[in-house]
Formats: C-alpha cells, structure tokens, sequence
C-alpha cells in the first residue's frame, strides 16, 4: 500500500505551495478535489477542463516533485432534487471527465441521497425502517429503483467513454450508500465498477466495526481513507452515538473525528490494514484529517507517522 493525503486539509496553500508540504511529509500520492461541497481550492474539474494550459502546467509540477495523483475526489449529492443536486451532477461529470483525459482510473465520490417521493423538495436519509409504517416500502423503492439506479448506470457509461476504472463511493452518513450492505444493493443491480472508499472513522461511530466490514467487502474496497474517530467516555453512553453538536464543539460531542491513533492505538491500525490486504487491495490509503481537538498542522503529522507506522506494504 501506498500513503496520500486529501488536499484539501491545506486549502490555505497554494498549489505548488501545497505539492512542497506533500513532499516534506514523505507521502507518495495525493488526494485532489474538483469540485462538490469542496472549494476545490487546487484541482477544480471545471477550472482546467476550460484551461489546458494551466492543466498541463499543473501535471508538470506534480511530475517534477515525484508526487502521483491517488484519486480524484467530488463528493456531492448528486441525487438531491434540487439545485444542489444539479450543481453536484456537472462537477461529479466534470471530475470523471477530467480524469479520463490524465489517465486517473479513480473517482471518489458518494453515491446521492434523493427525496422520499415525487415532488419532495428535499432529500430524506430513511434509516429507520423499510417495512414500517406502511408507506415505508414505496418510499424506499423509489429512492433506489427510480432515482439512484438509472443514475448510476448514467455515471457508468460515462466512466466506461472516458476510460475511469471505478468508482469508490464513501460510506459516508445521510447517503443511501452508508455502509457495505447499502453498497452490495447498488453493486449488484450497477455492476463492479462500483465499490466502496472503505472510511473507517464514519463506520466506527455507526457502531459497525471496519475489520468485519473489510472482510464483508472483499474486493468491493476500491480506495481507503485513513481517518480515526474517537467516542468520548460518558457522552456517548448518555445520548448514543446520534450526534447532532457542531464538529468543532469538540468538548461536547460524544465522538470527534481525530488524528490516526488518537482514536484507535497503533495494533488495531496494523490489523485493519492487514485484513484489507487480505482482501486484496493493495493500493492508495489516503489521510483526510479533520481533527478539531488539535491544531492541523500537529493533527497532520501525527497521522501521518503513525500511518507510516501501520499500512501494510
């Protein structure tokens, strides 16, 4: 396996400003942006599609650092009814276009979350039950078979056209995909080329354990986030893991994203990048820091050492 990082945890430097930390901290690969709830602040689809110039330039210092390009990343929601969803579906094309023509065979991305019904203005995350109350079971046909598939299958013929491998969707909350059996339900109807971006901050205070859901994924992994998250004694068993405080009210929620091992130690790190090696992938682990308990720059250079530590090679 090989370490990158998320750009946009450095959105305050420029781009060759941003390529200079990436080789001071001994990571191989980055992790860009090109658009979504990202600002996108060095690698936004639209921007170089329209500027070949800039594009080329952009490639050539990567190239000349030794640095290689691990994903594209646009997380959106591209299935939201409104103008939201409109905006994230071009910049979602925009990123796979973009790279098809650098040869990136990576999108990371969500999978969208729609309304519950026709007309509905807004999108609606149903994770209480499909079987009850008794409209439940149209709502969530709806979602899937009329709103996500014939999208997905949009999105894959898109891939196919510009030569993009796979799409590495994160299992991030308030999406339809949120974990493997919500990925396995629009694999299996979308095909292979539709996998999961295995984040295990977010399955941790799901109450899911990332080792089981390496094992259950298998070959579906198609990307990896090095990212921790820490249930904080005593909040948590008061309230549940249902957090609705701020993320930078880190005091008083009853988890926080925080640094690679300040979360979960060194030895649960060690065996959950072994059993994704066990399951076949071997490729990019990408760092997304997001840890509000600490200061970047500290939370970024712990991750990565104890990254370094960890990943199987």
């Amino acid at each position: 396996m090989k370490l990158s990082i998320c750009t946009d945890v450095m959105a305050d430097l420029s781009f060759t400003e941003m390529l200079d930390k990436c080789v001071a901290l001994g990571v191989e690969g980055i992790e860009m942006t090109g658009g979504g709830w990202s600002p996108a602040p060095h690698f936004r689809a639209d921007e170089l599609l329209a500027d070949r110039s800039l594009l080329a330039s952009r490639l050539k210092e990567i190239d000349a650092r030794g640095l290689k390009i691990a994903a594209l990343n646009c997380s959106g929601n591209p299935l939201d009814p409104g103008e939201l969803g409109e905006r994230h579906r071009g910049e979602i094309e925009k990123t796979i276009r973009l790279a098809g023509e650098i040869g990136v065979e990576r999108i990371v991305t969500m999978s969208g979350l729609p309304a519950a019904a026709p007309g509905d203005s807004v999108p609606n995350w149903l994770v209480y039950t499909k079987s009850w109350p008794d409209e439940m079971p149209e709502r969530d046909r709806y979602q899937w078979e009329d709103c996500a598939f014939p999208y997905w299958h949009g999105l894959v013929r898109l891939a196919d056209e510009v030569g993009v491998e796979r799409f590495a969707l994160e299992n991030f909350s308030a999406m339809l995909v949120w974990n493997p059996q919500t990925l396995f339900r629009l694999r299996n109807e979308i095909g292979p080329k539709v996998g999961m971006n295995l984040d295990p901050s977010h399955l941790f205070w799901m109450g899911a354990c990332p080792i089981a859901a390496a094992r259950a994924l298998g070959d579906a992994i198609h990307h990896c986030h090095g990212k921790d998250t820490r249930i904080e004694r005593g909040l948590a068993d008061v309230n549940g893991l249902l957090e609705l405080a701020e993320v930078t009210d880190v005091a008083n929620r009853a988890w926080n994203y925080v640094a690679v091992g300040a979360g979960h130690d060194l030895q649960w790190w060690k065996e959950f990048f072994s059993v994704v090696r066990m399951q076949g992938y071997n490729d990019w682990v990408s760092l997304e820091m997001e840890d509000f308990t600490m200061s970047t720059e500290a939370g970024i250079q712990s991750s990565i050492d104890a990254l370094k530590q960890t990943i199987s090679r």
